[in-house]
């Protein structure tokens, strides 16, 4: 008998793999940060074998951390940071160029012009989604047309198109399945998220060869199995899920209404809408939130593009800080007579706005401004912008505001300072679960669910397990104060504006 489920959770700064036992909890983990490359301002690259080499060498580190062997995992469940573009050889295996990653805006030109020619109304009709560089189309096309002889060799069915999971399970098998899931292909661009399929238009419209797409499967499916020479037997990929439909599975939004939040690199807030793909009014995303057994359930989504990047920024960029760990603290100690707004638009900003032209700024800095006063305006503007994003999915799907309890996870949420304010600022209940580790879970249950490791979804809702429940202590009129002051800043930094 099998004793875990391994997860790989590869995401924008690192790759990890966790295993988890039969009682959902993890056996052990292990971590590898990765290079980021920025080649020009507002481009951002991964060298795509790096992550490979990183995904394989915490795979077999997590096993060895465990006494365990490939016989003791009953199934892979592979989780990921999404719309990042990679496109490779069929024949050898090898990137073309480094992988594009979701925060990448060189194509927002291309996206102004396609938004200009009266292009978004029918793309958002098919896909829920926004003309932004954010997703994978416009990227997939600039590498078609920027690394030579890219394009003719992708027309002749030389070359393969995948999001960071289609490369890994290409890799993973000895290059035997090329495949997606449909949380993944519903973030391209290209997938008609009704429907269910690659979108003839779609593709025409962002001149993408189909014959490089991946087979779409539900979350739950046979993927195939790993190359027996990776890690000593062959081992059963079965779940698949984008990083933020994991998260929400881990957290066991099974029913419409639910609603999670994962504080990373990014910020990512999803709403389940059941089998209703809810169209939006105020420029959130209509999304996949998972496909099981052939049924699809949708889900509105809001994203931030910079949470807990904005701390990575405060340690690495300023020097600061010397952990994301100390920001809590020093946000507690944080002078409360000055009022800094930190408006971290280093990549654009998300929704609601999605302007990609729009930079970072800080606002109301004085000579006592110093570590403390910075690191706490970090921590609120992640929670400035959640209530943007609560905000606007409420009018869309009809919520009735306090009454929505939010279930987070993500390194953020390890801060209680940071969970108060939140709940301070959305007037609402925060919910924080005992696994932190939700994306990772997510995608674990998945893959166990498939092979029988795990029970089905009204189960593992059951044995969702509340850790801490934040309320709201904050006055009205200091709670709205302090939010006009953002949005204020918030008009400051649209492009064109300030």
């Amino acid at each position: 008998m099998a004793d875990y489920v391994l997860a790989i959770d590869q995401g924008t700064t690192s790759s990890r793999a966790i295993l988890f036992d039969r009682a959902y909890a993890i056996a052990a983990v292990a971590q590898q940060e990765f290079t980021q490359h920025f080649p020009q301002s507002g481009w951002v690259e991964h060298d795509t074998i790096e992550i490979w080499d990183s995904v394989t060498a915490t795979c077999r580190a997590v096993l060895e951390k465990a006494g365990a062997a490939a016989a003791d995992i009953a199934a892979i469940g592979i989780t990921n940071q999404r719309e990042t573009v990679v496109v490779w050889d069929r024949a050898t295996g090898q990137p073309i160029h480094n992988a594009i990653v979701w925060q990448d805006r060189r194509t927002a030109d291309e996206c102004d012009r396609l938004k200009q020619d009266g292009y978004e109304s029918a793309v958002t009709a098919k896909t829920g989604l926004v003309l932004d560089p954010y997703f994978s189309a416009t990227k997939l096309a600039w590498l078609l047309d920027n690394v030579n002889g890219a394009r003719k060799r992708a027309m002749a069915g030389e070359l393969a198109f995948g999001t960071i999971d289609s490369f890994l399970l290409w890799r993973l098998t000895g290059g035997k399945v090329h495949a997606t899931d449909a949380t993944n292909a519903s973030r391209t661009l290209l997938y008609n998220i009704h429907h269910g399929i690659w979108d003839d238009a779609l593709c025409d419209l962002f001149r993408v060869p189909k014959v490089m797409l991946p087979e779409v499967r539900d979350c739950a499916a046979d993927f195939g199995a790993t190359d027996a020479a990776l890690f000593g037997a062959p081992i059963k990929i079965a779940g698949i899920a984008g990083d933020q439909q994991a998260a929400m599975v881990g957290q066991a939004c099974f029913e419409p209404g639910m609603m999670k939040s994962t504080y990373g690199t990014g910020c990512f807030a999803l709403l389940n809408t059941g089998a209703d793909a809810v169209p939006s009014r105020n420029r959130m995303l209509t999304t996949i939130a998972y496909r099981l057994g052939g049924k699809t359930t949708y889900a509105l989504e809001g994203s931030i593009f910079i949470a807990g990047a904005a701390v990575q920024w405060l340690r690495d960029g300023l020097g600061i800080i010397k952990s994301a760990a100390e920001t809590g603290a020093l946000a507690e100690a944080a002078d409360a007579t000055q009022s800094v707004i930190m408006v971290p638009a280093f990549t654009g900003l998300g929704a609601p706005w999605w302007d990609p032209d729009a930079r970072g700024a800080i606002f109301g800095l004085t000579r006592n401004t110093g570590p403390a006063e910075l690191a706490r305006a970090a921590l609120e503007a992640v929670c400035y912008q959640t209530r943007d994003l609560l905000e606007a999915m409420q009018k869309d799907w009809g919520g009735q505001g306090g009454n929505t309890v939010l279930r987070v996870d993500g390194g953020m949420v390890a801060s209680d300072w940071t969970m108060q304010f939140l709940s301070n600022m959305l007037a609402s209940p925060v919910d924080r679960p005992q696994v932190l580790e939700t994306t990772a879970l997510g995608a674990a249950y998945l893959a166990g669910m498939q092979v029988g490791f795990y029970p089905a979804p009204e189960d593992f809702a059951r044995d969702w397990r509340l850790e801490n429940r934040f309320t709201p202590a904050m006055e009205e009129g200091v709670r709205s104060a302090k939010y006009a002051a953002w949005q204020d800043a918030v008009q400051r930094t649209l492009s064109g504006r300030g």
